[in-house]
């Protein structure tokens, strides 16, 4: 039996298309097939390979330091556009006054486009010193300001920080770290203990709200003597760093800060970095000092040596952790 294809009758007869019955079922079954395996590739999870995740090991996913790629695309950037490094000599179309003659303008002048009359101090929201606009305060350290990227960077990366991370610094001086954590964290995630006060207003009227990060709500406390009572009883640290403080403390106000950090701090997970060295603990001598921040419920890891990403230095951490619940 066939089925006979053909044009108008009206027409001369036309050589048709013959399609026997078989074909046609098999060609219908065929489509058919096709359309169920596409629809089940489609409905069925994928198998697809997809690109490593970042190393970096937060719950975000964002990494914190630069990689080889990162360095390699900035050299190349550099030599693309023929760059050379010159000496720092002052060319017209750029500000050529020193920090110290705009620090006097901004004395004199109480800024440099300002209002005058007697509302001249009511335009400005949170009024704030010369001293710190012209950001005297990034010199304090004895090391460029930009070492506080890698004090951010070591830190973070070696804790697997995340962003919900609860975090403590000891002495957070200007926040030349300190910002990078609050920038990173959750609101209220970084708590610091400092005690002098200008590095404290140089922290909250200038840093916080220049870096946009007032909404981050930090706890800045004033306080000394290793006082944590203001952060609360029930707070538990992932991180306690100390950068170049406990080297300023006497040996007791080390070890008494030590006592008292030692609960707050995650057991078995949580780490308590100080950088530099701890003579507070090698001048007990090696065994003295086990037993005592075994007492602690303390136990100390080792010594880990980080290297800067801008310029010629490198710093020394010490890692310690919470050794029982």
């Amino acid at each position: 039996m066939t089925m006979m294809a053909f044009f108008s009758s009206s027409s001369p007869p036309q050589k048709g298309v013959v399609v026997t019955v078989p074909a046609l079922v098999l060609a219908v079954s065929v489509a058919a097939l096709t359309l169920f395996f596409l629809a089940s590739s489609l409905s069925a999870p994928c198998s697809c390979s997809f690109p490593p995740p970042s190393p970096f090991s937060g719950d975000g996913g964002e990494r914190v330091s630069a990689t080889a790629e990162d360095i390699d695309w900035v050299r190349d950037q550099i030599r693309g556009n023929g760059l050379h490094m010159q000496d720092n000599v002052l060319r017209k179309g750029i500000n050529p006054r020193t920090r110290a003659q705009q620090l006097q303008d901004l004395i004199q002048y109480k800024g440099i486009s300002h209002y005058d009359g007697p509302d001249s101090d009511n335009h400005t929201a949170l009024p704030c010193p010369g001293e710190l606009l012209v950001e005297e305060h990034h010199s304090n350290y004895g090391e460029p300001w930009a070492g506080g990227r890698d004090v951010f960077e070591f830190l973070a990366e070696s804790t697997n920080l995340s962003p919900n991370s609860q975090v403590l610094e000891i002495g957070c001086g200007t926040l030349r770290v300190g910002l990078h954590f609050i920038r990173y964290l959750a609101p209220s995630r970084f708590h610091c203990l400092e005690r002098d006060e200008l590095s404290l207003m140089a922290a909250l009227r200038y840093e916080l709200p220049s870096q946009g990060l007032l909404h981050k709500r930090p706890v800045i406390v004033r306080g000394e003597s290793m006082d944590f009572t203001r952060f609360g009883d029930a707070v538990s640290y992932d991180l306690i760093y100390a950068s170049a403080v406990f080297l300023h403390m006497p040996d007791n106000l080390v070890w008494t800060g030590l006592e008292r950090l030692a609960g707050k701090l995650k057991p078995f997970v949580g780490r308590i970095y100080v950088s530099h060295n701890i003579k507070f603990c090698s001048r007990l001598g090696g065994e003295q000092c086990t037993k005592r921040l075994s007492d602690l419920g303390l136990e100390y890891l080792g010594k880990k040596t980080h290297d800067s990403l801008l310029f010629n230095h490198y710093e020394i951490w010490f890692e310690f952790r919470r050794s029982r619940a």
